[in-house]
Protein backbone atom coordinates (compact mmCIF):
# COMPACT_ATOMS: atom_id res chain seq x y z
CA UNK A 1 0.00 0.00 0.00
CA UNK A 2 1.56 2.96 -1.03
CA UNK A 3 1.35 6.17 1.80
CA UNK A 4 2.69 9.17 -0.68
CA UNK A 5 5.64 9.67 1.06
CA UNK A 6 7.16 12.88 -0.55
CA UNK A 7 9.31 12.17 -3.62
CA UNK A 8 10.60 15.33 -4.78
CA UNK A 9 9.52 19.11 -5.97
CA UNK A 10 10.10 18.33 -10.29
CA UNK A 11 6.95 18.47 -12.68
CA UNK A 12 7.63 15.40 -13.29
CA UNK A 13 7.50 13.86 -9.71
CA UNK A 14 4.59 16.60 -9.13
CA UNK A 15 3.18 14.56 -11.79
CA UNK A 16 3.90 11.48 -10.41
CA UNK A 17 2.53 11.88 -6.73
CA UNK A 18 -0.54 13.21 -8.17
CA UNK A 19 -1.43 10.33 -10.00
CA UNK A 20 0.14 7.74 -7.10
CA UNK A 21 -2.33 10.14 -4.67
CA UNK A 22 -5.62 9.31 -6.45
CA UNK A 23 -4.77 5.70 -7.67
CA UNK A 24 -4.74 5.32 -3.75
CA UNK A 25 -7.04 8.02 -2.27
CA UNK A 26 -9.43 8.75 -4.76
CA UNK A 27 -11.85 6.08 -5.14
CA UNK A 28 -14.41 5.54 -8.41
CA UNK A 29 -17.34 6.40 -5.55
CA UNK A 30 -15.57 9.57 -4.45
CA UNK A 31 -16.89 12.85 -6.16
CA UNK A 32 -15.69 16.05 -5.38
CA UNK A 33 -18.93 17.61 -6.44
CA UNK A 34 -20.80 15.80 -3.85
CA UNK A 35 -17.70 16.32 -1.14
CA UNK A 36 -18.29 20.02 -1.51
CA UNK A 37 -22.46 20.15 -1.54
CA UNK A 38 -22.10 18.06 1.87
CA UNK A 39 -19.85 20.91 3.48
CA UNK A 40 -22.06 23.91 1.39
CA UNK A 41 -25.73 21.87 3.02
CA UNK A 42 -24.27 21.33 6.79
CA UNK A 43 -22.74 24.69 7.06
CA UNK A 44 -26.19 26.55 5.64
CA UNK A 45 -28.04 24.77 7.41
CA UNK A 46 -26.35 25.82 10.47
CA UNK A 47 -26.57 28.95 9.84
CA UNK A 48 -30.41 28.54 8.79
CA UNK A 49 -30.49 27.12 12.12
CA UNK A 50 -28.98 29.53 14.45
CA UNK A 51 -30.77 32.69 12.22
CA UNK A 52 -34.26 31.28 13.01
CA UNK A 53 -33.77 30.87 17.05
CA UNK A 54 -32.77 34.08 17.42
CA UNK A 55 -34.68 36.68 18.93
CA UNK A 56 -34.34 40.52 19.05
CA UNK A 57 -30.36 40.75 19.22
CA UNK A 58 -28.80 43.33 20.91
CA UNK A 59 -26.66 45.36 19.13
CA UNK A 60 -24.03 44.18 22.24
CA UNK A 61 -24.54 40.22 21.08
CA UNK A 62 -23.54 41.79 17.52
CA UNK A 63 -20.47 42.15 18.83
CA UNK A 64 -20.06 38.27 19.15
CA UNK A 65 -19.64 38.14 15.47
CA UNK A 66 -16.11 40.61 14.94
CA UNK A 67 -15.09 38.28 18.27
CA UNK A 68 -15.67 35.05 17.00
CA UNK A 69 -13.75 35.78 13.20
CA UNK A 70 -10.68 36.64 15.30
CA UNK A 71 -10.90 33.51 17.51
CA UNK A 72 -10.91 31.21 14.28
CA UNK A 73 -8.88 33.50 12.25
CA UNK A 74 -6.23 32.76 15.04
CA UNK A 75 -7.03 29.35 15.21
CA UNK A 76 -6.62 28.56 11.71
CA UNK A 77 -3.26 30.75 12.06
CA UNK A 78 -1.84 28.10 14.28
CA UNK A 79 -3.62 25.08 13.74
CA UNK A 80 -1.76 25.50 10.37
CA UNK A 81 1.84 27.02 11.34
CA UNK A 82 1.97 23.96 13.72
CA UNK A 83 0.65 20.84 13.52
CA UNK A 84 0.04 21.23 9.96
CA UNK A 85 3.39 21.95 9.27
CA UNK A 86 5.35 20.32 12.09
CA UNK A 87 5.23 16.55 12.54
CA UNK A 88 3.73 15.89 16.51
CA UNK A 89 3.35 12.17 17.56
CA UNK A 90 -0.44 13.24 18.70
CA UNK A 91 -1.06 15.10 15.46
CA UNK A 92 0.94 13.29 12.54
CA UNK A 93 -1.84 12.46 10.46
CA UNK A 94 -2.69 15.81 10.34
CA UNK A 95 0.99 16.65 9.21
CA UNK A 96 0.61 13.92 7.05
CA UNK A 97 -2.15 14.93 5.06
CA UNK A 98 -0.70 18.69 4.77
CA UNK A 99 2.27 18.90 4.55
CA UNK A 100 3.44 15.11 3.15
CA UNK A 101 0.59 15.22 0.54
CA UNK A 102 -1.11 18.54 -0.09
CA UNK A 103 1.77 20.11 -0.80
CA UNK A 104 3.45 17.51 -2.49
CA UNK A 105 0.47 17.22 -4.82
CA UNK A 106 0.30 21.34 -5.04
CA UNK A 107 3.22 23.39 -5.57
CA UNK A 108 4.15 26.70 -6.84
CA UNK A 109 4.80 25.99 -9.61
CA UNK A 110 1.63 23.62 -10.08
CA UNK A 111 -1.02 24.76 -7.85
CA UNK A 112 -4.25 23.87 -10.01
CA UNK A 113 -6.55 21.29 -10.01
CA UNK A 114 -7.36 19.02 -12.74
CA UNK A 115 -11.14 17.57 -12.12
CA UNK A 116 -13.76 17.72 -9.44
CA UNK A 117 -12.24 15.12 -8.03
CA UNK A 118 -8.91 16.82 -6.90
CA UNK A 119 -11.04 18.24 -4.40
CA UNK A 120 -10.42 15.33 -2.28
CA UNK A 121 -6.91 16.94 -1.17
CA UNK A 122 -8.42 20.54 -1.02
CA UNK A 123 -11.67 20.47 1.50
CA UNK A 124 -11.35 18.75 4.71
CA UNK A 125 -12.82 15.62 4.84
CA UNK A 126 -16.96 15.81 6.01
CA UNK A 127 -16.35 13.54 8.92
CA UNK A 128 -13.72 16.33 10.42
CA UNK A 129 -16.57 19.18 9.97
CA UNK A 130 -18.88 17.03 11.60
CA UNK A 131 -16.50 16.06 14.27
CA UNK A 132 -15.45 19.91 14.88
CA UNK A 133 -19.32 21.00 14.60
CA UNK A 134 -20.23 18.23 17.85
CA UNK A 135 -17.64 18.05 19.93
CA UNK A 136 -15.54 21.60 19.58
CA UNK A 137 -18.52 23.96 18.30
CA UNK A 138 -21.65 23.02 20.14
CA UNK A 139 -19.77 22.32 23.92
CA UNK A 140 -18.33 26.05 23.46
CA UNK A 141 -21.97 27.05 22.01
CA UNK A 142 -23.09 25.73 25.09
CA UNK A 143 -20.85 27.62 27.86
CA UNK A 144 -21.97 30.81 25.78
CA UNK A 145 -25.58 30.06 26.16
CA UNK A 146 -25.63 29.33 29.57
CA UNK A 147 -22.93 32.35 30.51
CA UNK A 148 -24.37 35.01 28.35
CA UNK A 149 -27.36 34.39 26.22
CA UNK A 150 -28.89 32.31 23.55
CA UNK A 151 -28.54 34.96 20.93
CA UNK A 152 -24.78 35.16 21.44
CA UNK A 153 -24.21 30.94 21.38
CA UNK A 154 -26.55 31.38 17.49
CA UNK A 155 -24.28 34.17 16.64
CA UNK A 156 -21.12 32.29 17.78
CA UNK A 157 -22.04 29.10 15.86
CA UNK A 158 -23.41 31.08 12.91
CA UNK A 159 -20.30 32.82 12.61
CA UNK A 160 -18.07 29.67 13.14
CA UNK A 161 -20.09 27.96 10.03
CA UNK A 162 -19.70 31.08 7.75
CA UNK A 163 -15.83 31.52 8.36
CA UNK A 164 -15.70 27.42 8.21
CA UNK A 165 -17.61 27.88 4.61
CA UNK A 166 -15.47 30.94 3.30
CA UNK A 167 -12.02 28.86 3.98
CA UNK A 168 -12.81 25.94 2.38
CA UNK A 169 -14.52 27.94 -0.81
CA UNK A 170 -11.42 30.04 -0.56
CA UNK A 171 -9.04 27.55 -0.21
CA UNK A 172 -10.65 26.24 -3.41
CA UNK A 173 -10.45 28.86 -5.08
CA UNK A 174 -6.88 29.03 -4.63
CA UNK A 175 -6.36 25.71 -6.74
CA UNK A 176 -8.79 26.87 -10.17
CA UNK A 177 -7.15 28.99 -12.97
CA UNK A 178 -6.62 32.39 -12.74
CA UNK A 179 -8.48 32.23 -15.77
CA UNK A 180 -11.67 30.98 -13.57
CA UNK A 181 -14.56 33.71 -13.44
CA UNK A 182 -14.60 33.81 -10.13
CA UNK A 183 -11.26 36.13 -10.11
CA UNK A 184 -13.60 38.98 -10.88
CA UNK A 185 -13.75 39.16 -7.12
CA UNK A 186 -11.71 41.90 -6.05
CA UNK A 187 -8.99 41.12 -3.36
CA UNK A 188 -9.41 37.29 -4.74
CA UNK A 189 -6.01 37.31 -6.78
CA UNK A 190 -4.04 39.05 -3.98
CA UNK A 191 -5.31 36.29 -1.75
CA UNK A 192 -4.39 33.80 -4.20
CA UNK A 193 -0.65 35.12 -4.43
CA UNK A 194 -0.20 34.95 -0.89
CA UNK A 195 -1.22 31.06 -1.26
CA UNK A 196 1.09 30.60 -3.99
CA UNK A 197 3.70 31.93 -2.10
CA UNK A 198 3.01 29.86 0.73
CA UNK A 199 3.20 26.65 -1.51
CA UNK A 200 7.11 27.44 -2.46
CA UNK A 201 8.40 24.80 -0.83
CA UNK A 202 11.47 26.82 1.14
CA UNK A 203 8.57 29.24 2.53
CA UNK A 204 5.95 27.22 3.70
CA UNK A 205 6.49 26.97 6.99
CA UNK A 206 7.12 29.95 7.14
CA UNK A 207 5.12 32.12 5.92
CA UNK A 208 1.39 32.86 4.85
CA UNK A 209 -0.32 30.60 7.10
CA UNK A 210 -3.79 32.38 7.34
CA UNK A 211 -5.71 30.68 4.51
CA UNK A 212 -8.76 33.03 4.37
CA UNK A 213 -8.30 36.54 5.61
CA UNK A 214 -3.48 37.46 7.02
CA UNK A 215 -4.87 39.54 9.97
CA UNK A 216 -2.32 37.16 12.40
CA UNK A 217 0.40 36.56 9.63
CA UNK A 218 0.24 40.82 9.69
CA UNK A 219 0.27 40.94 13.92
CA UNK A 220 2.99 37.74 13.98
CA UNK A 221 5.24 38.90 11.09
CA UNK A 222 4.61 35.73 8.94
CA UNK A 223 2.93 37.67 6.20
CA UNK A 224 5.08 37.59 2.72
CA UNK A 225 3.65 39.39 -0.23
CA UNK A 226 6.66 38.81 -2.58
CA UNK A 227 10.26 37.89 -2.60
CA UNK A 228 12.46 39.51 0.08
Amino acid sequence: MLICEPIGFTMEQVEIFRQRFRDEFITERYSGKLHLAFINTWCLAGIIACALNMHHPTLKQFLVIPLTFLYTNLFEYFGHRFPMHHRYNALKAVFKRHTLQHHHFFTNTRMNCDSPNDFKIILFPPVLLIFFSLFFALPAALAIYHFFSLNAAMFYVATTLVYYLNYEWLHLTYHLPETHFIYAVPGLKFLRRLHFQHHDIKEMDKYNFNITYPVFDLIFGTLKTGSR
